[in-house]
């Protein structure tokens, strides 16, 4: 038998809905999702067609064979949000049996092993991508030139925007930031991004991301502080070393490149698996730049946001012991 546990009044009636959320989420992804068809073509509709279909049919049948449950949670949308943020996290080129495998392992082991919809420990997306990283690096590392519409697994790839800020570092030597695209057409997307790898599909338009946020700000479906607090903790931290070294790239092109918008905006702000109040977002959005601009400096991978993602979702329940919002009629003591 289970027990119901009601709160303390007063009690307010809410319009928020699970479908609501998500659904919005998915339209705030739409300015960055139609980007990633302009410049991938039918690699882009193929990568998110086969992520979020397999996301789908996978938490459908885990839901029904394996956990017995009477009610789907299909049609909430959380898997079709799972599915597009795995998909922008891949590249245009990724052949389709890595994608839903990758699927398999975003909903059925991030999600769906521990309960299911507000149960998991980790963004599903990212331990999906992660899995994929870790497994085939070579296919999770090659990176198609933005403008081949027509080109899928045959496409031209080329070194990213994080790879040649790696390459700066590695060397010492600040003329290899040379060949980075200008940070305003990297936050734009203009085409000179073009002559380089453009890197996964939700990465190459910085703005269409800031459109997607400020979009669920409007709706209230998101709060600024997680997102504000990475971005602000990476541009600064981005900016003392570039003044203490010019290898390092100036802060503007790195919070415009690689997937630091896509994480702070669309996954750091899972509900589930961030802090619930906002004092303990900041410290959790502190938490993620801090380990970005570490990882991508000093690590063995260029991209840092998503493992410093996932490391923070694990101290998420630890930040939510110690950092409490105020209690209703609670008085404090002077």
């Amino acid at each position: 038998m289970r027990k119901l546990i009601v709160s303390l009044s007063p009690h307010a009636h809410g319009t928020d809905t699970v479908e609501r959320n998500m659904y919005g989420v998915v339209i705030a992804l739409l300015p960055a999702l139609l980007v990633s068809f302009f410049y991938f073509g039918i690699g882009s509709a193929i990568v998110c067609a086969t992520s979020v279909a397999a996301c789908v049919v996978f938490e459908w049948a885990i839901n029904k064979f394996l956990l017995k449950n009477e009610r789907t949670t299909v049609c909430d949308g959380s898997a079709i949000v799972t599915g597009l943020l795995l998909g922008f996290n891949l590249p245009s080129n990724l052949p389709v049996w890595i994608i839903v495998l990758g699927a398999l392992v975003a909903v059925g082991v991030g999600k769906m092993t521990f309960g299911g919809l507000g149960c998991n420990l980790f963004n599903p997306a990212l331990v999906g991508r992660c899995f994929l990283l870790v497994s085939f690096p070579a296919q999770m590392t090659s990176w198609p030139q933005a403008g081949q519409l027509t080109s899928y697994l045959d496409a031209e790839t080329g070194a990213t925007p994080l790879s040649i800020m790696k390459w700066a570092i590695k060397s010492g030597d600040a003329s290899v930031l040379e060949q980075l695209p200008s940070s305003f057409n990297m936050l734009i997307g203009l085409p000179d991004t073009c002559q380089t790898g453009a890197g996964s599909l939700g990465e190459v338009c910085a703005l269409a991301l800031i459109l997607g946020l400020a979009f669920m700000l409007w709706r209230k479906i998101i709060t600024w502080h997680t997102p504000v607090s990475i971005i602000a903790t990476v541009f600064v931290l981005s900016g003392l070393l570039h003044l203490a070294n010019p290898a390092y790239a100036d802060p503007f092109a790195v919070i415009f490149s690689g997937g630091l918008m896509l994480g702070a905006i669309f996954m750091a702000t899972d509900y589930v698996t961030s802090p619930m109040c906002s004092r303990g977002q900041l410290v959790y959005g502190v938490g993620i730049g801090l380990l970005t601009v570490v990882i991508r400096n000093w690590g063995a991978y260029p991209e840092g946001m998503s493992f410093a993602i996932l490391i923070m979702n694990a101290f998420t329940p630890l930040i939510n012991t110690y950092i409490k919002p105020k209690r209703f009629g609670e008085v404090v003591k002077k």
